[in-house]
C-alpha cells in the first residue's frame, strides 16, 4: 500500500541575498514600475549565485557603453518572471530545465539540447527571447552526508527506497517539480518522505539542516562549495529524473539586439560549471568576495572586457 507523502509545515527563510547587492527593493515581486524603451534593467533570484551572473551580463554590456540597472534579489521565479513579462526587469539570468518546468508543467525532458529547444518554443508569444545556453550547469543533486551514505550503502538516489522513511529538505517548489517529489515516486517508487521546506535554494540553512541531522537528504546545487567542503556525497540519477540546468540569458524583446546578443552568448560560449564553483567559492566562502568584483575579475580574465 503507497504511504502518503508528510509535509513539515517548517518553512525556513535563510538571508543568502547578500546585503548591498540590489539598487532597488529586493523584495519585489512583479507588478513593479515598468522600464522605458529599451532600457537594460537586470534582474535575479534571491541566492547568491544569481547576482554573480547577473553581474556577468551587467558589466560586460556596461563595458560596451550601454546603460544597465540592477533588481537584485527579488524572490523565487514566482516574482522574477511576472517582473520580466510586466517589463520592471528586461533582463535576467536563467536555468533551462527550471525555466521550462515553469512555463510548461507537464514536461518531462532532461536533456539539455532537447530542454533547450522546448523552451525557445515556450517563449513563443510571451515578449521574451532566451539567447545561447552555456556549457555552465547548477543542476539540483540529492545529497548526503558522507556518513549517512556509508551507513545505508547509498550511491543513487534509488538506493534511498532501502532508507524509507526519510526526510528531505529543499525549497517549497520542490514539492511539485518532476524531479522533486513527484520523481521520486514516478521514478524510483519512493514515497515514504517527510518534506521539510527551506527558501534558501540549497544555501546555508539546507546545508546545516543536513549536517545536523535535521534532515536526511537534501536538495543541494551541484555548484555549491558546500558539497566539497563538508565532503558531501552526490547521489546518481540512474532514471536520468533530473533536468539540464544550463544557465542562459532571458530578456525582453525590447531590448533584443544583435549588440546584446553578441555580449551575452560571448559569456555563455565561455562559461563553464567549473567556472560557477570557482565565483561562488570567491563570494560565499573566506574570501567573500562581492558579485561585482568576482564577476569581473571572470570577464577580465576571459578576455571579454579590458581590465
Amino acid at each position: 500500500m503507497q504511504r502518503p507523502l508528510r509535509a513539515i509545515a517548517a518553512t525556513i527563510v535563510a538571508g543568502v541575498a547578500l546585503a548591498g547587492c540590489a539598487t532597488s527593493d529586493p523584495a519585489g515581486s512583479g507588478g513593479g514600475e515598468a522600464a522605458g524603451d529599451g532600457e537594460i534593467v537586470i534582474g535575479s533570484n534571491a541566492f547568491p549565485e544569481a547576482e554573480i551572473l547577473a553581474y556577468l551580463y551587467g558589466v560586460a554590456l556596461e563595458d560596451a557603453g550601454l546603460d544597465v540597472s540592477y533588481n537584485l534579489s527579488i524572490g523565487a521565479r514566482q516574482q522574477t518572471f511576472p517582473a520580466l513579462e510586466d517589463g520592471s526587469i528586461t533582463l535576467q539570468p536563467e536555468y533551462t530545465g527550471n525555466l521550462l518546468n515553469y512555463l510548461d508543467e507537464s514536461n518531462e525532458l532532461t536533456d539539455p539540447e532537447e530542454v533547450g529547444d522546448a523552451l525557445d518554443d515556450a517563449l513563443e508569444g510571451t515578449g521574451l527571447v532566451a539567447y545561447d545556453y552555456a556549457e555552465a550547469q547548477d543542476q539540483d543533486a540529492y545529497v548526503v552526508t558522507r556518513e549517512y551514505a556509508d551507513a545505508n550503502g547509498l550511491e543513487s538516489i534509488a538506493d534511498l527506497e532501502g532508507v524509507q522513511p526519510f526526510t528531505l529538505g529543499s525549497n517549497p517548489q520542490f514539492a511539485e517539480l518532476p524531479y522533486g517529489i513527484p520523481g521520486l515516486e514516478r521514478a524510483y517508487g519512493i514515497t515514504d518522505v517527510e518534506f521539510v521546506q527551506f527558501e534558501d535554494y540549497g544555501g546555508p540553512a539546507t546545508v546545516q539542516a543536513l549536517l545536523d541531522g535535521t534532515v536526511d537528504v537534501a536538495d543541494i546545487y551541484t555548484t555549491s562549495p558546500a558539497i566539497t567542503e563538508n565532503d558531501l556525497v552526490v547521489l546518481d540519477d540512474p532514471e536520468q529524473i533530473i533536468a539540464a540546468q544550463n544557465i542562459v540569458p532571458v530578456l525582453s524583446e525590447s531590448i533584443a539586439s544583435d549588440q546584446i546578443e553578441e555580449i551575452l552568448n560571448g559569456i555563455s560560449e565561455e562559461l563553464t560549471t567549473e567556472d560557477l564553483i570557482a565565483l561562488r567559492t570567491r563570494v560565499e566562502g573566506e574570501e567573500t568576495a562581492t558579485p561585482e568584483t568576482a564577476a569581473r575579475d571572470w570577464l577580465v580574465e576571459r578576455g571579454l572586457i579590458e581590465g
